[in-house]
């Protein structure tokens, strides 16, 4: 993706099977071009994915695509698959935190 495009989320609206999240990508010159993305309703209701995430899913998503297709991805719509949802979780998991603190030696009586 060259240096010079610029991704901006404008917004989602939920529709009856999914939730559709709108950006628009600026290029050089003036240039845009509008791209959706949707989520399945199903994938809320299950946790497999937070409402707060979602737009950032989408927006990793369209700039994958656009990286592959040097800014001019072929389609304007993209559905968010289980794989894009399981990718996002295993890099976003919480990490396994250790005990912060060393239990203190018992004391001999």
């Amino acid at each position: 993706m060259a240096e010079n495009v610029n991704v901006q989320y404008v917004g989602f609206q939920a529709k009856a099977l999914v939730r559709e999240y709108s950006f628009i990508v600026r290029r050089a010159l003036n240039e845009t071009s509008e791209f959706t993305l949707t989520i399945g309703n199903e994938a809320f209701g299950s946790r497999r994915v937070r409402f707060q995430d979602a737009p950032e899913i989408c927006s990793l998503r369209l700039h994958r695509e656009l990286a592959v297709f040097g800014d001019h991805p072929p389609q304007a719509h993209y559905h968010i698959s289980e794989t894009d949802l399981e990718d996002y979780r295993s890099c976003h998991a919480p990490k396994a935190r250790g005990y912060p603190y060393k239990p203190k030696a018992p004391r001999d009586q």
